[in-house]
């Protein structure tokens, strides 16, 4: 927890089981008042799981968790006073307007109908939604049925709100645009849950994380405290010929040193950061100079978070190569 003095969200040992198939075992973590936490791990580890519970869908067998305050078992109506919940299906009804929609939306949570129509109309110019405020849902493209499926769980103005991967199949402008929003609800003291298979969005929107693998937690902490334990960085060099590549390994010696001499690429492990690190990198440079060797480019890269997936889950999300990319730079 990095803000406020007591955690909104805290889940003791969630056990979750269907038949004899375990979804979920001993799950604990704790989410701070006005932080994003992510929820991370591979498809079935247990994410949308945590999510129903803590949103009150779903009981645990095992454990207790209080949102809010509220425990989510004993005093569900309480905890869905100051929750909102995107989830992976969409809400909306197409038949309906997006104005109509949020309308219903409101009702249902007995706002009073002078804040239904004041929210409404914030909630569709925060979602770029006005111009399309009168036509039916089903006429709308699929990343605005996603805005206006996020516009609705934010209706109520909720405290806590659970967003189960909102951004898939969302194009890239649209992601950052649900990002600042995302963030401007934070500063204003919203706490949010998120899960999302895009590792880039959790490093970009999260004070902490929580990696699930198998119903079970493996690792949390904040992004860069994760990043540091996948390993060092990398100096990726692209030679100008391959005769550059064989020069330059041959320089580097026994250093820490992959080398695709088709690619023109070496791969030297380097310390992340501090003197020592700044200390191997002009070593590199000096024999790199001293050899001869011509450099075509060249880049630092450090660990992120899918290097902490592949480390924690022991799997790859996608094809993976020890190799250098060709456009490193």
């Amino acid at each position: 927890m990095t803000r406020g003095t007591e955690p909104s969200i805290a889940a003791v040992s969630l056990t979750k089981r269907y038949g004899k198939t375990v979804a979920l075992r001993d799950v604990s973590f704790e989410a701070g008042a006005g932080t994003v936490t992510a929820l991370l791990g591979p498809n079935g580890a247990g994410k949308t799981t945590v999510v129903r519970i803590l949103s009150t869908l779903l009981r645990p067998d095992i454990g207790t968790a209080l949102v809010g305050g509220y425990d989510v078992a004993r005093d569900p109506e309480s905890v869905r006073a100051v929750i909102g919940l995107t989830g992976q299906s969409l809400s909306v009804d197409g038949k309906l307007s997006g104005q109509e929609n949020l309308a219903m939306f409101g009702r249902l949570h007995r706002v009073a109908w002078p804040v239904i129509r004041e929210r409404s109309a914030w909630l569709m110019d925060l979602f770029d939604l006005s111009g399309a405020g009168k036509r039916a849902v089903k006429t709308y493209s699929g990343g605005m049925r996603r805005k206006l499926d996020l516009a609705l769980s934010l209706m109520a103005e909720p405290r806590i709100l659970f967003l189960d991967e909102p951004t898939t199949g969302l194009d890239p402008a649209s992601r950052h645009a649900l990002w600042e929003i995302i963030r401007g609800l934070v500063a204003g003291g919203t706490t949010v849950l998120l899960t999302t298979q895009y590792l880039d969005e959790a490093d970009a929107m999260a004070d902490s994380v929580v990696f699930i693998d198998a119903g079970t937690v493996v690792a949390t902490g904040t992004p860069a405290e994760l990043k540091g334990r996948a390993g060092q960085a990398q100096f990726d060099l692209i030679g100008v010929t391959e005769a550059d590549i064989t020069r330059l390994t041959g320089a580097l010696g026994a250093r820490g040193v992959v080398t695709d001499e088709a690619r023109r690429a070496v791969r030297v492990t380097v310390q992340r950061s501090g003197l020592d690190g700044i200390r191997e990198l002009n070593a590199i440079t000096d024999a790199a100079l001293r050899a001869g060797v011509r450099i075509e480019r060249f880049a630092l890269r450090e660990p992120d978070l899918d290097d902490v997936y592949v480390h924690l889950t022991g799997r790859a999300r996608a094809a993976a190569s020890a190799a250098v990319p060709v456009d490193a730079a």
